[in-house]
C-alpha cells in the first residue's frame, strides 16, 4: 500500500502504522523533516511544499492522509491573539482547499485532519474524535479513545510516544508534541481505509 503522509511533523499519526506500508512523507521545514527520518527511515521523506505536492501527485497513491497547519485555527490561538500573546492571523484555507479538491478528484481512501476550529467550520467533518476533527471519503465510527499524548488545552503530556530529550532541534520540542495526532488515531483511521480500499467502496 502506498501512502502519502502529508504535513508528516515528527510522526504521530504514523507511528502505529504497519510495517508493510509505503510512506511518502511530505515536510516543509528540513529541521522537521530530519526528526520524522530518524523515526522512521524507511520512510521516503521529501522536504517540499504538501499543498503542491497533492497536485502533483495524489493520483499515484493508494491512500492520502493529510494534516495541514492547524494553529489559525485553533482555539488557543484566538484566546492568544485577544489576550495580546499573538498577533492576529487569517485563518489557512489551504485545509479547505484540500478537502474540496480531495472530494472531487482523488478516486482513493483519503483523510483530512485538523484541529476543532474557534468557528463552526466551512465543511462540517465525518468525524470528531479527541481534539481532533477529520474528514474523510469513507465513514469513520467513533472511537472510543482516551487522549494520553495531550491535556486539555493541548499541551504533551507523554513524552514517552516520541523521545526527543537527547536530540539536538532547531524547534520548541513541547510544540512538536502538541502538533502529533495521537498514533492510535492514526493506526485506527488507517485500517478503515484500507478496508475501504479494499472493498473498492470509497462514497
Amino acid at each position: 500500500m502506498k501512502i502519502l503522509n502529508l504535513y508528516a511533523g515528527i510522526g504521530g499519526n504514523r507511528r502505529d502504522w504497519p510495517a508493510e506500508v509505503r510512506v511518502t512523507a511530505i515536510e516543509l521545514n528540513p529541521y522537521i523533516g530530519h526528526v520524522y527520518q530518524t523515526f522512521f527511515p524507511q520512510d521516503k521523506l521529501l522536504v517540499c511544499d504538501a499543498h503542491q505536492y497533492l497536485i502533483d501527485y495524489y493520483k499515484e497513491f493508494d491512500f492520502i492522509w493529510s494534516s495541514p497547519p492547524c494553529q489559525s485555527h485553533s482555539k488557543m490561538r484566538l484566546i492568544g491573539s485577544k489576550s495580546g500573546q499573538y498577533p492576529p492571523i487569517m485563518p489557512d484555507m489551504s485545509l479547505y482547499e484540500e478537502i474540496m479538491f480531495l472530494q472531487h478528484y482523488a478516486d482513493v481512501p483519503w483523510v483530512v485532519e485538523n484541529v476543532k476550529p474557534y468557528y463552526k467550520p466551512l465543511i462540517e467533518p465525518t468525524q470528531i474524535i479527541g481534539r481532533n476533527y477529520f474528514w474523510s471519503n469513507f465513514e469513520i465510527p467513533p472511537m472510543d479513545f482516551e487522549d494520553e499524548l495531550h491535556n486539555d488545552r493541548g499541551s504533551p503530556l507523554n513524552t514517552s510516544v516520541f523521545d526527543l530529550t537527547t536530540m539536538k532541534i532547531k524547534h520548541r520540542k513541547d510544540q512538536l508534541l502538541r502538533n502529533c495526532v495521537d498514533p492510535k488515531i492514526g493506526e485506527y483511521i488507517l485500517n478503515l481505509a484500507i478496508i475501504k480500499g479494499e472493498s473498492g467502496n470509497t462514497g
